[in-house]
């Protein structure tokens, strides 16, 4: 695992989980399969803002793809199967291919939905309200 800079300090103690999160987000920004946009739109009850990731999978089936949330991270898989022998191709350019992408999720954010639609995989994720607490705190008398 290569090393962030700054959290080599010996005054940063339990950063761990943030470096390896770092680490992770690093290596999958290498990948440009399949392509992605990330937009922030208004949210359809006029609520807070939502931010929605949109994938392009084309060819891919609702069947083939999975999105799941795995430790706070996002994760979509794509899976094609490559069975059919039976044709017989001049020229291949259109590849059965698999993918993973994944992102890292902030704490409170959740997945809103998921919708696939003329090869565009779009995830709408949000962050609801925090219910706001009062809690009163008795006040002691000492004699």
């Amino acid at each position: 695992m290569s090393r962030f800079p700054g959290f080599s300090s010996p005054f940063l103690l339990g950063f761990d989980e943030i470096e390896r999160v770092l680490d992770r987000v690093s290596k999958a920004a290498n990948d440009g399969y399949p392509p992605y946009n990330i937009e922030r739109i208004e949210s359809p009850d006029g609520g807070r803002e939502v931010l929605r990731i949109t994938l392009a999978v084309a060819g891919f089936t609702r069947d083939q793809l999975d999105v799941t949330i795995e430790d706070s991270q996002l994760v979509i898989r794509g899976r094609q199967n490559d069975d059919d022998r039976t044709r017989q191709f001049l020229h291949r350019g259109i590849a059965a291919r698999q993918f993973s992408r994944v992102f890292v999720l902030a704490e409170g954010i959740e997945v809103a939905g998921a919708e696939l639609k003329d090869g565009l995989l779009a995830i709408d994720l949000g962050r609801p309200e925090p219910e706001r607490v009062i809690r009163r705190i008795d006040i002691a008398t000492t004699e």
